[in-house]
């Protein structure tokens, strides 16, 4: 069988996209895994089929390196829109469904801005802040974000059983007003990854618990930059919006 794909980065975040708008391809876990390989099959921290939709712009299908469906991937959104115009899809707005929902999203310059859903909730949990924004993030805030043990400290905090048997995302930040540098911990992908959508999202919002006069924030990842505002009204995080690169790096075919 061969699979033509493509891959995309959003700030160092890697995906492998495939047109899958015929909603013929049926890719298994192990399957998905092998093609994510950075030594045996393409590499990637995921990957997303381009589903057709009835009702919208298209369906966004998305699946962690480790082969199985993830939760919202922010990064990911962002680059399946970029793929998406690519395609041929031309939109001012899009609108497409993910795990989460619906998401809307259009260009900026040469920059895609993805809307997020609605945060409710944030919890103090000891000296970490735990939210969902699309994936279940903790944030705990360092001095030395470069010398921080991302590897061994994130692998503790991502089955700590105070956050669901589940798991969680991990984000170490270091804040300085509306400066945020970040490096992360990914659930299903189980490393350090060069930058998460969500995740910035999450570390926004924790800086922000910290200091509310702020609700735009520049996050410095260690694969570029990516930007988050929201507003907070009534206790709620809404109108979230996430802004960063989106490019192709190449496409190919691969043979199973």
């Amino acid at each position: 069988m061969n699979i033509e794909f493509y891959k995309y980065h959003g700030a160092g975040n890697d995906f492998i996209l495939i047109d899958n708008r015929n909603n013929t391809l049926k890719l298994s876990n192990e399957q998905i895994h092998f093609l994510c390989d950075r030594r045996f099959g393409i590499g990637a921290d995921g990957l997303m089929l381009l589903n057709a939709s009835k009702e919208f712009d298209f369906d966004m299908k998305y699946y962690n390196s480790d082969g199985y469906e993830g939760s919202m991937c922010g990064n990911g959104g962002r680059c399946i829109v970029a793929f998406a115009k690519y395609l041929g899809i031309e939109k001012k707005h899009y609108i497409f469904n993910a795990i989460d929902g619906l998401h809307e999203a259009f260009f900026e310059d040469d920059l895609v801005k993805l809307k997020m859903n609605k945060v409710n909730s944030v919890a103090q949990i000891d000296n970490e802040w735990f939210l969902n924004t699309g994936s279940p993030h903790v944030v705990q805030f360092v001095e030395n974000i470069e010398k921080t043990e991302v590897s061994t400290l994130g692998k503790i905090l991502r089955f700590d059983a105070r956050f669901g048997e589940a798991g969680t995302n991990v984000n170490f930040i270091e804040a300085n007003l509306e400066n945020i540098k970040i490096r992360t911990f990914e659930r299903g992908v189980e490393a350090e990854t060069y930058a998460c959508g969500t995740g910035s999202v999450a570390s926004a919002i924790a800086a922000h618990q910290k200091t509310p006069e702020i609700n735009a924030y520049i996050i410095q990842a260690l694969g570029g930059t990516l930007y988050v505002n929201f507003e907070f009204k009534d206790g709620i995080y809404q109108n979230i919006w996430l802004k960063g690169p989106a490019k192709q790096v190449y496409k190919g075919v691969i043979n199973f």
